[in-house]
């Protein structure tokens, strides 16, 4: 069953004191795109969570957030730097004489000063805290293929009814287009006799006239590799493989086929048949956009 590049699916874990969730989000996109943001101090997992979601996603724009929620706060341990300190206060000591400020320097406002503090946080399990994040990770894909498969299966229905309109109209058309040369050798006859008032009409003449005419509205091939792109188009909607980017190019050969259709025959009905022909190709071409 095909599905849609558009979905959304988020996912958590909880280990090492710590809450992960991952939030996955895609849009339409030729090719396969994948973002992954982290907080910086867990960039380090960055390369597990692609390839995580490489075997979920073959097309489309995805982008991946990872957020990290302290269960217990945060542990580690705060350095002060004194010589740093020391320099904020013997400079605001010399402000303080320079411009005759009764108070002292206070420890408060010191502590403006963060370059003087250092938070160097306990060191965490970087492959359990991969882990984790890669079970989120799975998580959020799992869901997120559940609402493409969801899409997918409207886009189905669609694209299965705009195939079925097609092919009725195709139909229509293998009927019509071997009444087109009848109806003008009639009418050329017609004509000839119309002008040439009682004279016979040269049987040989009229036939060959009529065969080069046959000839140049021929369109049998187009409709035999017409039908056959119909045939193709169902069969890549009960694929199981990602199979977007064919049904594009099989929606370019159908539009070639037709148009050839339309140039080859000056018959108002066949027109009338190509035009809604294109009219649920482009269909087709808009809803394939949206197909993985």
């Amino acid at each position: 069953m095909i599905k849609s590049m558009t979905g959304y699916g988020s996912g958590e874990k909880i280990g090492c004191d710590k809450k992960f969730t991952v939030e996955i989000r895609s849009v339409n996109h030729r090719y396969s795109d994948i973002n992954v943001k982290t907080p910086r101090s867990y960039a380090f997992a960055e390369d597990a969570m692609r390839k995580a979601l490489t075997k979920y996603v073959s097309r489309g724009k995805v982008d991946v957030f990872l957020s990290v929620e302290g269960m217990n706060g945060e542990s580690g341990e705060v350095f002060v730097n004194m010589d740093i300190a020391g320099g904020y206060y013997t400079a605001l000591e010399k402000l303080r004489s320079t411009f005759s400020i009764a108070s002292p320097v206070t420890l408060q406002e010191l502590s403006r000063f963060s370059d003087i503090f250092t938070l160097q946080r306990a060191e965490e399990d970087t492959e359990a805290i991969t882990a984790l994040i890669c079970e989120a990770t799975k998580a959020a894909a799992e869901a997120f293929t559940a609402m493409r498969e969801r899409e997918g299966e409207q886009l189905f229905a669609d694209l299965s009814e705009q195939t079925d309109s097609m092919e009725a109209l195709v139909d229509q058309l293998e009927e019509r287009t071997p009444k087109i040369v009848s109806e003008y050798a009639a009418r050329l006859q017609a004509r000839i006799r119309e002008i040439l008032d009682s004279v016979t009409v040269d049987e040989g003449r009229l036939l060959n006239e009529v065969a080069i005419f046959a000839d140049k509205v021929n369109v049998n091939e187009e409709l035999i590799r017409l039908r056959s792109h119909i045939l193709q188009m169902r069969e890549f909607l009960q694929a199981k493989e990602p199979i977007g980017r064919k049904m594009d190019f099989l929606i370019q050969e159908m539009n070639r086929e037709i148009n050839t259709v339309g140039s080859k025959s000056n018959d108002l009905e066949v027109a009338r048949l190509v035009i809604d022909i294109k009219a649920i190709i482009e269909k087709l071409r808009e809803q394939i956009q949206n197909v993985e």
